[in-house]
């Protein structure tokens, strides 16, 4: 492994999308990010509050094709949640705004689930459980779950009223 003489962290992610409204939409209704900046009709960027921006969106037009399933590139950006019970809450934001999401317990690592953007550029909400008791000393052993959602649910219930 070669180490570089400097160091680095992710600054942002640039999608290209079809309809920038409605990406706007998307992006501050699913995740919570706010506008920073917007440059006519073709750019906007949109943060968490930690950086200027951490999403930035290209508007192509509805005639742009979308991203090929099974081609080589970008397949997923994830956004990490806080525990179970905020995942159980996403999930069921999810399912409010008519997002089609698969669930899977990635077994002693995360619990994600996936869906795409309405351009089909490819999503993750998760959250890391390696710090359960079956965390399997840290370490994924390529074992996926898939989770329902009563077991989803059930969860949040169950940490509410624990609190």
């Amino acid at each position: 492994m070669t180490t570089t003489p400097y160091t680095t962290k992710l600054g942002h992610a640039h999608l290209k999308v079809r309809d920038l409204e409605r990406a706007v939409a998307f992006y501050t209704s699913v995740f919570g990010l706010r506008v920073t900046e917007q440059v006519g009709e073709h750019f906007a960027f949109l943060t968490d509050g930690q950086l200027h921006h951490n999403i930035a969106l290209q508007a192509l037009g509805e005639a742009a094709p979308a991203p090929h399933p099974y081609g080589v590139g970008l397949y997923h950006i994830a956004f990490e949640l806080a525990d179970k019970s905020a995942f159980a809450h996403a999930y069921q934001h999810l399912r409010d705004l008519g997002v089609q999401a698969m669930p899977v317990d990635h077994v002693g690592i995360s619990w994600a689930m996936y869906f795409n953007d309405p351009d089909g550029n490819g999503l993750e909400l998760y959250v890391d459980t390696r710090h359960e008791a079956l965390n399997l000393g840290g370490l994924w052993r390529g074992e996926n779950r898939r989770l329902v959602a009563a077991e989803i649910l059930a969860q949040r219930v169950a940490l509410e009223s624990e609190g």
